[in-house]
């Protein structure tokens, strides 16, 4: 699970890789997948054991004594116009979920998918998790004092399951019956079988009762949700910044889930029009934190005063996480890209090993697989005799190379003008009814010239965009670019429509219930969700459901492989690149933990330097 679990804006910007660079910690290993004892615990795995025993006193990849104090200020591109990230209209900032509105539980951030208390204290489910019930921390309060109950937690539940995103109403409409059975106390029994939801439930996000307005709970606002966590929104300027304060008298701040993180008094984030702005406000010092995604500014942007005396430090830092897979996805639901052999036309004319030199100074990494650099990738691996029987019903859903582990995203010979890639495209795209004529690419039976569009949010995206251009002008295609700003960009992406668009699906050691909100059928046609190209595929609603279902690490690895085999031969995207670790700039007066959390350094651990 992935999609849901976000904690940190800064994580949000990222392009990150590493498994290359010695990743310290890998995920615990377990003899055998334990079975879910009885009664309440203080935390809950995905398989097998919490990796902290009770009573810990703070996670590895914190430093427990950071001072406490000053302001972090972070940069962003873009804009927003809602401080409720809850719902499908407007465009929120997600550091509103993680630093103002609490869970019941926190998600550890040093193992694939396991929870510890937060506001609740403890957790129990049975073996066969068809139930999960919380009992809720006395202590915890919202940030005006009043305490949390469960009935604010079955009031947040009732609330997201009928106007919340997409991903909420799915995950809680699995939920058969929701009941009080105390003050402090809340049980879930489910209609379904998931061995995720437990989890799921534990980070659903819980709102107050008094302070929420359910009738006007979908409509955008620039006030944050009321909410229990370590910071409240004290200054709003709508478009341009946030400031959060620290709550007064934060209930949690012992917590062993908090204990080394949120450690500066204040936060604030500035948004700016374009990246380069925002890499000159950096520079200025206006920010502290930079997380950066673009290989020519890391290779060459870098020389400048303050990083050449050591005022700033730049660092590559290695992540433990399958790396995000970014692409240019095809609209299937448009007629243009329904045939998958003018996909595979148009992936084969992206030439990666060109772009990759010419354009990011050969610092990019090739995508391939939705999980690369993990072992849930299926890239250069045979399928297993798990994986071939769950994929023997849907025998046309995965290419033979890909069923083989022989394949591999298409290769070039670097030129820009590799000449076997484009004799293979222009045969894809004359067996599906296209032919090039008269230096355009048309359709034989009406003549008209293929012409698609990429819409596109920014520049860099654009640049990219421009490349491609001239990479399918060799091929008689004519692509479109369509520059528009962010809010345009969000809802023309949110509503599907365009022809193409770029996105990165970012993905963790524990994938689950968001595969069906990123890759399930259900999704292609609900706007909101992160089913961006429609896929509509009774292969992957299957193999989604079988790691839902897997309760051993095995079962549960070849589930994901196989579904990876089914994307990857559904080619639906032309696969991209990933860098090769964080790529992390920040001004000497911030620190961070020496100790790495799987997904690399996160901005709330981080504390002002002394002196």
């Amino acid at each position: 699970m992935s999609g849901i679990t976000r904690r940190a804006f800064a994580r949000n910007v990222l392009i990150a890789g590493g498994a290359a660079l010695g990743y310290p910690y890998a995920l615990p290993a377990r003899a055998q997948e334990s079975a879910a004892p009885s009664g309440p615990r203080h935390g809950l795995a995905m398989h097998g054991d919490p990796l902290y025993p009770p009573g810990f006193a703070h996670y590895r990849s914190v430093n427990p004594d950071a001072p406490k104090g000053g302001r972090l200020v972070q940069g962003a591109v873009g804009a927003f116009d809602s401080l409720n990230p809850f719902i499908v209209r407007g465009t929120a900032p997600p550091f509103v979920r993680w630093n103002i509105v609490e869970s019941l539980m926190a998600r550890s951030p040093d193992e694939a998918f396991t929870c510890y208390g937060l506001l609740a204290r403890s957790v129990e489910t049975d073996a066969a998790r068809s139930y999960v019930a919380f009992e809720i921390d006395p202590r915890a309060r919202f940030s005006d004092g009043r305490p949390v109950t469960a009935d604010d937690v079955l009031f947040s539940y009732e609330l997201l399951r009928a106007k919340g995103r997409p991903n909420h109403r799915t995950y809680y409409g699995k939920v058969a019956k929701a009941e009080i059975t105390g003050p402090l106390a809340i049980r879930f029994t489910f209609a379904v079988v998931d061995r995720e939801l437990p989890l799921i439930l534990a980070l659903m996000p819980v709102l107050a009762r008094h302070a929420t307005d359910s009738e006007t709970f979908e409509q955008t606002s620039f006030k944050a949700p009321l909410g229990s966590g370590p910071y409240v929104a004290s200054e709003v300027k709508p478009g341009e910044s946030v400031v959060l304060t620290r709550a007064p008298a934060y209930w949690g701040a012992e917590l062993p889930v908090n204990r080394g993180n949120f450690n500066f008094d204040s936060l604030r984030y500035d948004f700016y029009r374009d990246v380069n702005a925002q890499f000159e406000a950096f520079k200025r010092g206006l920010y502290d934190i930079r997380f950066e995604t673009d290989p020519g500014r890391w290779k060459t942007g870098y020389d400048f005063p303050a990083a050449r005396d050591g005022r700033i430090v730049t660092e590559e830092i290695a992540t433990g996480t399958p790396k995000p897979y970014s692409a240019l996805i095809f609209n299937m639901r448009r007629p243009l890209f329904s045939d998958l052999r003018v996909r595979q036309a148009m992936v084969a004319l992206f030439d990666f090993e060109w772009a990759n030199q010419n354009l990011y100074f050969g610092l990019y990494r090739r995508n391939g697989s939705f999980y690369d650099d993990s072992e849930l990738s299926s890239l250069g691996r045979p399928a297993d005799a798990r994986e071939r029987a769950l994929l023997a019903p849907y025998a046309d859903a995965v290419l033979p190379a890909v069923m083989d582990g022989t394949w591999q995203a298409p290769r070039s010979d670097g030129t820009g003008r590799d000449r076997t890639r484009l004799r293979e495209a222009l045969d894809l795209f004359a067996a599906a009814g296209w032919e090039l004529k008269g230096g355009t690419l048309s359709n034989r039976a009406t003549g008209q010239p293929f012409a698609p569009e990429l819409l596109v949010g920014s520049k860099d995206q654009e640049r990219l965009a421009l490349a491609y251009q001239n990479m399918l002008r060799r091929a008689g295609v004519r692509l479109d670019i369509r520059l528009v700003d962010n809010v345009q960009f969000e809802a023309r992406k949110q509503t599907y429509d365009y022809d193409m668009v770029p996105y990165i699906w970012d993905q963790s050691l524990s994938p689950g219930n968001e595969q069906a909100f990123y890759f399930g059928s259900a999704a292609a046609d609900t706007p909101g969700t992160r089913n961006f190209m429609g896929l509509r595929s009774k292969a992957a609603d299957a193999m989604i459901e079988a790691l839902l279902a897997a309760q051993g690490k095995e079962d549960f690895v070849s589930a994901v492989r196989a579904l990876d085999r089914v994307l990857i031969s559904a080619q639906f995207s032309v696969p991209l690149f990933y860098t090769p670790g964080q790529w992390v700039a920040r001004w000497r007066k911030v620190e961070r933990p020496q100790t790495l959390a799987l997904q690399g350094t996160l901005a709330e651990s981080w504390w002002q330097a002394k002196g």
